[in-house]
């Protein structure tokens, strides 16, 4: 089997991760969509507090999936690329 008989096993796998990227990025911005930059001063907004506190505390839980799945993306993009270079460059000489 050849390189290139394997890419089409390649981007399905490709497409698999770049969507779950895609997917956690729109949860992560639907999210930090009602996140709000506020310093609570009194034990009054205790609710609003709270809401703040477990929009941080769930985009801090996905951030490292986010970081793995935009690498894995990003180091296949660079494989796929490289390997479609590589049977170019055979095919020329």
């Amino acid at each position: 089997m050849t390189v290139m008989e394997s890419i089409p096993v390649l981007l399905i796998i490709w497409a698999a991760i770049v969507a779950c990227f895609l997917g956690l990025l729109a949860y992560k911005g639907q999210l930090t969509r009602y996140e709000e930059d506020q310093l609570f001063l009194s034990e009054t907004v205790s609710h609003e507090q709270q809401m703040q506190s477990e929009i941080i505390r769930k985009v801090t839980k996905i951030q490292p999936f986010v970081r793995v799945f935009g690498f894995a993306a990003a180091l296949m993009t660079a494989g796929i690329i490289g390997i479609f270079t590589y049977d170019a460059w055979q095919h020329l000489r």
